[in-house]
């Protein structure tokens, strides 16, 4: 689904620079991404990121892997595929975030190691930062969890290809940051993450 089917069509350049941007709104894009089990703590961890940054005056936006099918990928399920383009219409779409100057926070399970790659080589051949956290939750924390039921219904068979259940999931091999949630609180997750924003120099101290 990634091929351009378009035709006669052509690249326009803006009057705006992105460094012209980003120093008349006194802001820095980038990407932060969070992958992880199902109810390891993704979007718990970014919705708290993302209210501490925006209250602090640093321009921030939050995808997240439930919101984003009520609209942009509402027609896509949870095959291989589907999963694949929808992880690289977020990876665009949070391109154009980070590109715009904003501290763009995607939470989703994305759990094919590829896909993730792919997301990164487009900020990457955009010269925009990508950093991917990988939230460590152990699936039986996972389980214990369950806000919404479905690791019950995985097992019980009514859910099928549910990652971590019957379909696998590609830890991250070399993250930025990892998130090690058990016996952690979300404010201390949260920290680590900014820590991190401030030693990169995409968040001011």
């Amino acid at each position: 689904m990634s091929e351009i089917k378009a035709t006669n069509i052509h690249w326009h350049e803006g009057n705006l620079t992105r460094q012209e941007r980003w120093e008349a709104l006194k802001c820095r894009g980038a990407t932060v991404w969070f992958t992880g089990l199902s109810a390891c703590g993704k979007s718990t961890i970014a919705s708290a990121l993302e209210q501490v940054l925006v209250q602090s005056g640093v321009p921030c936006y939050r995808l997240d892997g439930d919101n984003i099918r009520f609209g942009l990928n509402k027609n896509l399920g949870f095959s291989a595929e589907d999963r694949a383009e929808n992880i690289r219409r977020i990876g665009e779409v949070a391109k154009l975030f980070a590109d715009a100057g904003h501290i763009t926070l995607t939470s989703f399970i994305s759990p094919y190691r590829a896909d993730r790659d792919a997301a990164r080589k487009v900020h990457e051949e955009a010269d925009l930062p990508f950093i991917e956290v990988f939230v460590d939750t152990p699936l039986e924390v996972c389980e214990q969890r369950d806000p919404k039921g479905l690791y019950k219904k995985a097992r019980a068979g009514e859910i099928k290809g549910f990652t971590g259940i019957d379909d696998p999931y590609e830890a991250p091999e070399n993250p930025e940051l990892v998130l090690k949630t058990e016996g952690k609180s979300v404010d201390a997750c949260v920290q680590e993450v900014i820590d991190l924003l401030q030693q990169r120099g995409l968040v001011v101290r």
